[in-house]
């Protein structure tokens, strides 16, 4: 969700069996994305510190954002197929630096911490977009969480540990030198970015991700 630039949207699409997207008409006439066009590629690279022989993709995304919230079902099938060379990480942001977003960046990552993702991820989606729930301060996020079946004071501690604390400041870090305009949308080894608006839809976007993922490997950054 562009918060101040751009309205992103989220086509009708369909994912294969094995986890590859539709080709929707608005983006099946191109034979390959271009530069400039449905991606852009960094001035500056991004130092993300993959590991040799590895493509990194990550998804920056808003608990808040409908367009993530839509987004989210079909970015994690298009996760859960990808090779063992490419890494995949969510990255959530802070377009300002308060309550509304700050809460959720850390509800995040002490899920993270707890090797809760797979279990309550989902339900912070449900839990905002669908039972209307105002997950934008810690106490909201205390009160909830205590519904999911989680240890609250396990989940305090983790929640104001220095770690969680580590991990918000290299979001935002991550948001400011990708130059985030918008979520959702998605970096690429460091070098590219994309999002739905560039690539028509986020259904072509995630083709795109998978062109330049297949360029880093032409170019030797996975084997």
């Amino acid at each position: 969700m562009s918060l101040n630039r751009r309205h992103f949207s989220l086509s009708a699409v369909a994912l294969g069996a094995a986890g590859s997207i539709a080709v929707t008409p608005s983006w099946a006439q191109s034979n390959v994305p271009v530069e400039g066009e449905q991606y852009i590629k960094m001035a500056q690279p991004v130092n993300l510190g993959t590991p040799a022989g590895k493509v990194e993709v990550l998804e920056f995304f808003w608990y808040s954002c409908p367009h993530c919230n839509t987004f989210e079902p079909m970015f994690n099938k298009w996760k859960q197929v990808q090779p063992d060379d490419v890494i995949v990480r969510r990255v959530p942001v802070a377009f300002q630096q308060n309550g509304n977003f700050i809460p959720q960046q850390k509800l995040y990552y002490t899920l993270e911490a707890m090797d809760l993702l797979d279990k309550v991820h989902p339900a912070v989606f449900n839990a905002i977009h669908n039972e209307r729930k105002r997950l934008t301060s810690d106490d909201a996020v205390f009160a909830w969480i205590g519904t999911q079946g989680v240890d609250v004071e396990e989940f305090k501690k983790n929640y104001n540990s220095f770690s969680v604390a580590s991990a918000v400041r290299r979001a935002s870090q991550l948001q400011d030198e990708y130059r985030v305009e918008g979520v959702p949308s998605l970096g690429v080894a460091g070098k590219y970015y994309t999002d739905g608006p560039r690539a028509r839809n986020l259904a072509n976007a995630l083709q795109v991700v998978e062109y330049l993922i297949e360029e880093e490997r032409k170019a030797g950054g996975a084997k």
